[in-house]
């Protein structure tokens, strides 16, 4: 029998307003209170033994790995299939590809829809969801099946 990997999925942290935002959405960065969740969230992923990094290219969602990143000596690799505008689906077969370890970042519009088709292909959860900005799902995987999951609500 194979043993189970684990795989993190993050919800960016938060970012600055959406609706005060003149540029490309693309490029709307983190909060201060954004990058102090990311922060929190790197400490915490680092000592669950992170080892590959995995983004949407949003750059509120790059800079959520960012610190992460430089704990673990890891660069943050840009997944087209984690973009807020892609459907979820495509993230399913993802979660199956990434190493053992894998960090995955993502957005709002993904992470649910992600986490409920998961629950319905019979992954136990044993938290109650949560989606928040810097919420991490941690799903266990025996093969290429998510088999449980649960949450770490945002640390700040």
């Amino acid at each position: 029998m194979s043993h189970a990997e684990t795989v993190y999925l993050v919800r960016h942290a938060k970012a600055g307003e959406r609706r005060l935002w003149t540029a490309d959405d693309i490029e709307r960065p983190l909060s201060k209170r954004g990058w102090r969740q990311s922060e929190a969230v790197a400490k915490r992923l680092a000592k669950k033994g992170a080892t590959t990094l995995y983004s949407s290219a949003y750059v509120r969602c790059v800079q959520t790995l960012e610190p992460l990143g430089r704990l673990i000596d890891a660069d943050v690799r840009i997944e087209p299939r984690l973009l807020e505008a892609e459907p979820f689906e495509p993230v399913l077969d993802l979660l199956g590809e990434v190493e053992d370890g894998a960090v995955l970042c993502s957005h709002g519009v993904i992470i649910p829809p992600t986490s409920q088709a998961l629950h319905r292909r019979g992954m136990a959860v044993e938290t109650p969801a949560d989606w928040g900005t810097s919420s991490v799902w941690v799903l266990r995987r025996k093969g290429k099946k998510i088999t449980k999951g649960k949450v770490w609500p945002a640390p700040c």
